[in-house]
């Protein structure tokens, strides 16, 4: 029996004309998955409300294959409105978070990005297409493992996955024009701090477990942070070795 939730996300699908009415439910063809991916920009970015307008993004978030970066059973939801799960109780965010969190850094042509969390790989997939390269530490291995399985299968070669503690960050690698943090520490990591460049923004959410959480933009100013508040959210903990 198929649950509630499962049903109306047919529907959905359906009204976009996006699956037959009849017959199997997962999409088959990459061209249902290109309109769902564009009615994504069209209703969940672009939309009043939500006001993503960085033609950059937009157009990243248009042309990244969401649903590569999902497991089998989670492909039917690709595109929707909200996070999926991608095992070992971790997320990918929602669609709206990671075009957000990637318009407020800026990343420009010839930046080096730092994402902490890489997840399923996604929100990184979305910076290759903007900077010139992508530095992403997942503590958890085997997601470490499958996210830069994916991105080499799908040709996405200026990113670089590693297995580790992302507190730390990549010292190896810094200083990072910007760094992305997709994991919610109880405070901004001075790791992070030191290897952000001077004028470089990061993109961060900071709370407690199970408490109230919100995302910052962070500017380094003279060596000084200045912290803007963007929007209350939940994501899941930042973990450490």
């Amino acid at each position: 029996m198929w649950s509630g939730m499962r049903f109306f996300a047919l529907l959905g699908l359906m009204g976009l004309g996006l699956l037959p009415a009849c017959g199997e439910a997962k999409p088959r063809e990459e061209g249902e998955f290109e309109r769902a991916r564009k009615a994504m920009v069209e209703r969940q970015l672009k939309a009043k409300g939500r006001d993503i307008k960085n033609v950059r993004v937009l157009k990243a978030m248009g042309t990244v294959r969401r649903h590569e970066f999902v497991p089998a059973d989670q492909r039917l939801f690709s595109y929707h409105d909200r996070p999926l799960p991608i095992g070992h109780e971790q997320t990918i965010s929602q669609p709206y978070i990671v075009a957000l969190m990637t318009e407020k850094l800026d990343p420009q042509p010839g930046d080096r990005v730092l994402e902490i969390g890489t997840g399923s790989g996604y929100q990184a997939a979305v910076l290759s297409k903007l900077v010139k390269e992508v530095y992403s530490i997942e503590i958890v291995k085997p997601l470490a493992e499958r996210a830069s399985q994916t991105l080499e299968k799908l040709g996405y070669k200026n990113v670089t996955v590693k297995a580790g503690d992302g507190y730390k960050g990549w010292k190896e690698h810094a200083p990072f024009d910007a760094v992305i943090v997709t994991c919610a520490p109880e405070q901004v990591p001075a790791p992070l701090v030191a290897q952000l460049k001077e004028g470089g923004k990061m993109i961060i959410p900071v709370g407690k477990q199970g408490g109230l959480q919100h995302l910052y933009l962070l500017k380094k100013v003279k060596g000084q942070i200045k912290q803007e508040a963007v929007l209350p959210v939940r994501f899941v903990p930042m973990t450490r070795d």
